[in-house]
């Protein structure tokens, strides 16, 4: 089964859904060409009813879940491109059913940026940098001591999945000392383990042996909640866990109570499992629990490059061909 060439007699549109960027100048250029346009969408519309008598041959997506009837009442819809690495937020066996492409962009640069920003969620929570700028401010001195605060000279890192971002890891925390770091990923081959000089290990053991449990693996069936109340519970006292990568991999009830009862030293979390986060997420009042935004991949050089191969993707799909980053193949 191969997806039909996109029809060109009516204006072909690349709708974006839950728009985020500054503009779409980068997309628009690429497409320009084919007399095709770019066609953002606004999260609070009904995506099914605004893009309805629309020739739409691709919708490109963030975080935002496709709507089921855009699989069936899209005819001319040929790509569902997903700005980013992860693809849990789209029904690849029904766009394979419709021999609709499933792409995403996996290769823009990023890596740098989430590696940066695990570390410096790591380094906030161990210095307390958060707590201590609040405290500062109320008139305190001294704090410095009175809360304990983990060495990492010769400390253990632990990295869930080691794909592109948790290779970037491995050498920042290695620049500041972590003189082990072990793996849990069963794509690793032993060539690679070896190039790297990493371990092996089992998420149990891994969850017992490191000081630093970061997590860099995709959300898939056998991935939600892999770091649960069980695994929780065979952390160190002095661990410090970090999720740059999805929401849905930690259990979040279990790591608020686990961080109110002082069994683990902290967390800094980018990603959630309900993004936002409503106002009663647990993890918001949690202990020692470094936020941010899901913005980890951030960087004005690396949305740029993100737009800039949603572009080509886009391009190639109207010139009859395959995505590069195709996740569905058939």
């Amino acid at each position: 089964m191969r997806a039909e060439a996109v029809s060109l007699e009516a204006t072909p549109f690349a709708a974006v859904l839950e728009p985020g960027y500054a503009d779409y100048k980068l997309e628009q250029e690429a497409i320009e060409p084919f007399g095709a346009k770019v066609l953002p969408v606004s999260p609070n519309q009904d995506a099914v009813s605004a893009l309805s008598n629309k020739n739409v041959f691709a919708v490109l997506i963030r975080e935002r879940r496709i709507d089921p009837a855009l699989y069936d009442d899209f005819p001319s819809l040929k790509l569902i491109l997903r700005y980013g690495v992860g693809v849990d937020n789209v029904n690849l066996k029904k766009a394979t059913e419709r021999g609709i492409y499933i792409a995403n962009i996996p290769d823009y640069g990023a890596e740098n940026e989430v590696s940066d920003h695990a570390l410096a969620l790591y380094l906030a929570v161990a210095r307390r940098i958060v707590t201590r700028d609040a405290e500062v401010r109320k008139g305190l001195w001294g704090i410095g001591q009175k809360h304990p605060v983990p060495g990492h000279r010769g400390a253990t890192l632990g990295l869930i999945g080691f794909g592109r971002i948790a290779r970037a890891a491995c050498q920042r925390f290695r620049a500041l000392g972590f003189s082990r770091v072990i793996v849990s990923d069963p794509n690793l081959d032993e060539a690679t383990r070896q190039d790297w000089d990493v371990e092996r290990h089992d998420p149990d053991s891994l969850c017992r042996e490191a000081d630093v449990v970061s997590l860099h693996t995709p959300l898939t069936p056998d991935t939600r909640n892999i770091i649960d109340a069980k695994r929780i519970a065979m952390m160190k006292p002095q661990t410090i866990l970090l999720n740059v990568s999805r929401g849905g991999l930690i259990d979040e009830n279990a790591l608020a109570e686990a961080l109110h009862a002082r069994r683990i030293f902290g967390a800094g979390i980018d990603v959630f499992q309900v993004e936002p986060p409503s106002a009663d997420n647990p993890l918001l009042g949690a202990p020692n629990a470094v936020l941010s935004d899901h913005c980890g991949w951030y960087s004005e050089a690396s949305v740029s490059e993100l737009q800039r191969r949603a572009g080509a993707e886009l391009a190639r799909v109207l010139r009859g061909l395959p995505p590069n980053n195709w996740v569905n193949p058939w």
